[in-house]
Order: C-alpha cells, then sequence, then structure tokens
C-alpha cells in the first residue's frame, strides 16, 4: 500500500500527476485535509495513524510505504517517530522539516492571516512561481497549482505555516525510527533549502539515501520530466528490493481527515 501525504494546500495534487504509474504498481491512497482543518501536529499525527490502520487491517499482508511530500514530508516524519511500526518504507520529497528555520516563515505565519481573500489569492502568483521551477511544469499543471492553493483561506494557510515553525526533528525519539527511506531532493528548489536538509535527516534516519532531481523546484512531482515510479524502480534495484511484489490497485481512494 502506498500512502501519500500531501503539502501544505491538502489536496494531493502532486500525486494525481504521478498517478497513472503508480496506480498499476501500488495500492494507492491519498490523504485529503479539509481547506478548513487547523489541527494540531498531535492530532494530525494521531488521527492519520488511525486512517492507515484502518487500511491495513482491510488490506492485511501488504507492506506500507509512506510518502511525504513538503508539509506532509513533516507529518510522515511524526508518524514513523510516533508509530515506528507503522510503515515498511518511507519517503520524504523536499521535507518542510527546515522551514522553522527560515526567515521569512515568521513574517509570512504573521501577515498571511492577515490578509483579505482577494489578496492572498493575489499572493499566491507570486509563491506559485517560488514553488515550482516553471519551464518544467505545463501551464494547465501551473493553473491546478494555483487553485488548489487558493482553496485553502488565508487563516488555515497561516495555521499551517505555524505548524512548520513548530516543528522540529529534534523533538522525536530518532532512535525509534527504523525504515527503509528514500529522500528525493531537488537542487533548483528555491523555497526551501532542500539537499542541506536531507543531509541533516541522514543523520536521523540511519541507512536513508539521498536522490537529487538537479534541476526541479519545490513541488518537483508536478514536473513532467519527473516520474516517481521510475525512481522507485531504479532505487529497488540499488537496494535488491522488488517493486512486482505489491498488489496492482484495486481502486484508489482518499484517506479524508
Amino acid at each position: 500500500m502506498f500512502v501519500f501525504l500531501p503539502g501544505m494546500d491538502g489536496t494531493g495534487l502532486s500525486l494525481q500527476a504521478q498517478r497513472d504509474g503508480l496506480d498499476q504498481n501500488f495500492n494507492v491512497r491519498c490523504l485529503s485535509m479539509s481547506p478548513s482543518d487547523r489541527s494540531g501536529w498531535g492530532e494530525l499525527t494521531e488521527r492519520t495513524a488511525t486512517l492507515i490502520k484502518m487500511e491495513q487491517d482491510r488490506n492485511p499482508g501488504q507492506m506500507t510505504i509512506i510518502c511525504g511530500e513538503s508539509f506532509g514530508g513533516c507529518l510522515a516524519l511524526s508518524l514513523i517517530f510516533r508509530f515506528p511500526d507503522l510503515c515498511d518504507q518511507l519517503i520524504l520529497v523536499n521535507p518542510a522539516s527546515s522551514a522553522r528555520n527560515q526567515l521569512w516563515i515568521h513574517p509570512c505565519s504573521a501577515i498571511t492571516k492577515l490578509l483579505p481573500v482577494p489578496l492572498y489569492n493575489l499572493s499566491t502568483l507570486g509563491l506559485c512561481d517560488l514553488l515550482i521551477a516553471s519551464h518544467r511544469v505545463r501551464k494547465s499543471m501551473k493553473r491546478r497549482l494555483l487553485s488548489a492553493m487558493q482553496s485553502v483561506g488565508p487563516e488555515t494557510a497561516a495555521w499551517r505555516l505555524s505548524l512548520l515553525k513548530q516543528f522540529d526533528v529534534d523533538d522525536f525519539a530518532v532512535d525509534r525510527a527504523h525504515q527503509s527511506t528514500l529522500i528525493m531532493v531537488s537542487g533548483a528548489d528555491r523555497l526551501l533549502p532542500s539537499r542541506s536538509e536531507a543531509s541533516r535527516l541522514t543523520r536521523y534516519l540511519p541507512g536513508a539515501r539521498t536522490f537529487v532531481l538537479p534541476q526541479s523546484g519545490h513541488a518537483c512531482l508536478l514536473e513532467s520530466q519527473v516520474n516517481l515510479l521510475d525512481i522507485l524502480k531504479l532505487q529497488a534495484e540499488g537496494s535488491n528490493r522488488s517493486l512486482s511484489c505489491l498488489p496492482v490497485v484495486v481502486q484508489p481512494m482518499n484517506l479524508v481527515l
């Protein structure tokens, strides 16, 4: 079972861009966060773990892969540190665990919640260009990204930024993590220092491997040149693992918070 934890918009748009290949090889699930959900890390972690365990009970015997992108990468880390036996493999895609150390996070969180909706929607235009490498993302996908970003109002966006301010890997008992871990990072990430953060996280995740996408932006899974399934197959070959043992999906569905 492949469980995707989305970025801050909570829609799972990045997974939708990768679904064709994944659906043929995995029993795919995607966490869907309501635009009005303002749960803290503790509640998010507990509720997500409960949903995953319910799916595991429905699909006994399947290995579980958790893939967290950006904000979802922080949630994935919280899950495996609190529930170390919840999954067999962990994939982090440009995890936002370094956000608390960025100078912009504090003013952005404070200002965002004060913005009227029209001005907030306008601000997402600039943020969108920071999130992607524009020449690698189709215009139709960029429009969908903007729509996803604007689906989360300013108050919820500010709340989730405040969660990133709070998130600190040092708060967890990191020696509990034992999963095979892949950290995918973008070399052209203009939002966060993802490459250096991957190096830092390897200290907390023994045996973690790093895969660098040298020309990709932060939202790398939206890029037509990036194929997550191909990357997973390549990594499986390098670690003598197999993807063929996983059952083909019956019916993809969302895990709704």
